[in-house]
């Protein structure tokens, strides 16, 4: 059994027991988070919502926060001296699947 969920501008496919980064939530570590948006689940077939499936939701427990590891920006201009470099590292919440609800 799976589920396709939307979270954070993104599309993510889960099933029970996965652990999987999504964009910072805001939630505390240790509680129960809910994702309503389930755009697809199947248990004995698929069943495609339109946008969403009705009635469908995911129950993850927020293990924490945390920051991915650094993507370098570089900005170079030949011949006229200019670079930049900066940095960024994406925060994320880490929750694992705990049940779908179909």
């Amino acid at each position: 059994m799976y589920a396709i969920i939307a979270t954070g501008g993104k599309q993510y496919k889960v099933s029970e027991g996965d652990i999987i980064k999504v964009e910072k939530l805001g939630a505390e570590a240790g509680t129960t988070y809910t994702f309503d948006q389930v755009l697809a689940v199947s248990n004995d077939g698929l069943k495609i919502g339109n946008p969403v499936v009705e009635g469908a939701s995911v129950e993850a427990s927020v293990l924490g926060d945390g920051k991915a590891k650094k993507v370098v920006v570089y900005k170079y201009k030949p011949k006229t001296g200019y670079h930049k470099k900066n940095g960024h590292r994406q925060q994320y919440t880490a929750v694992k699947i705990e049940k779908i609800n179909a």
